[in-house]
């Protein structure tokens, strides 16, 4: 998610090899950040075998016209863009200390702005017709009787009613709290189109929950996945995030969660999210067929 990783995101797109989409309908993509030539960027993924990707907004202008060139891409290549991805905010700082003070909209200080460029995302998916943008919206608070917590819903009803009444979704990524506490905003949001961005290395690195155990209680809410590993905070150093590593490296046990997720009836796309210092191409082409061996297994 962090902006200053996004040319090694970008980078990790070169080279791949093609992949067979799984006849469950479960799509493999990758998260696209610079689309200066978005005709390209898209015959890139259609030749390299992808049959969906996320946008991130902040190498891009949300403008109607580019709008208009990702629509047009999207269907001259059969590409489906799932989500528009970002997390507004100058300060954004990842980690436990200062975390929960400058991320997302929890926190009352900068919280005008980052509601006015959610404004601009959610006009964007509406005008290029991806069905959703999703982010980080800040460490909800799980003492719900709490004014924060009441405030932050309130917050984020207006939010979801802004996305609803122009037909768009909003998708919580999940890592800054349990499963529960998020399955209790949503239904406390109760907008009827807020859903889960399902990150099981978030959920890992921020300590909230195990990867199985948080599939399935999310359940039917998952409408996106990212594929993405990690491990547990450092008991040593209780104020980091956990490390992230390379699939299937770390505590995400995929083979099991992708069964459950196909247990399930999902039919969204596992989107790979590149990350990693030092991730070179061939990490997401081994990281792509690991997971299309998964999906393919009976």
């Amino acid at each position: 998610m962090k902006t200053t990783l996004a040319l090694l995101a970008a980078s990790c797109l070169l080279s791949f090899s093609p992949c067979v989409e799984a006849e469950n309908n479960i799509t493999i993509g990758v998260i696209q950040y610079d689309l200066s030539d978005i005709d390209k960027s898209f015959q890139d993924l259609r030749n390299q075998g992808f049959g969906s990707c996320e946008i991130n907004y902040g190498a891009n202008k949300l403008t109607k016209a580019f709008a208009e060139e990702v629509k047009a891409a999207s269907q001259k290549y059969n590409i489906k863009v799932t989500t528009l991805v970002g997390v507004p905010g100058k300060n954004n700082t990842w980690n436990f200390t200062k975390g929960p003070s400058t991320i997302g909209l929890v926190p009352e200080e900068g919280r005008a702005e980052k509601i006015q460029k959610y404004h601009e995302m959610i006009d964007f998916c509406a005008w290029a017709g991806i069905p959703a943008m999703h982010s980080h919206f800040g460490f909800i608070p799980e003492d719900c009787a709490s004014t924060q917590y009441k405030d932050f819903i309130r917050v984020m009803q207006d939010l979801a009613n802004y996305a609803k009444e122009r037909g768009v979704m909003i998708y919580f990524e999940t890592g800054q709290e349990t499963p529960i506490t998020l399955i209790r905003a949503i239904k406390d949001i109760g907008t009827g189109n807020v859903f889960v961005n399902c990150d099981l290395a978030n959920l890992l690195m921020y300590g909230k929950a195990n990867s199985l155990d948080a599939v399935k209680l999310f359940g039917p809410l998952i409408k996106e996945f990212h594929a993405k590993d990690g491990k547990y905070p450092d008991p040593n150093n209780p104020y980091e995030l956990g490390a992230e590593v390379p699939i299937p490296t770390g505590d995400v046990n995929f083979p099991a969660v992708i069964q459950e997720l196909k247990r399930q009836g999902y039919e969204g796309a596992i989107t790979i999210e590149c990350e990693l210092n030092g991730a070179r191409h061939d990490y997401v082409v081994e990281t792509r067929k690991y997971l299309q061996e998964l999906l393919d297994k009976e």
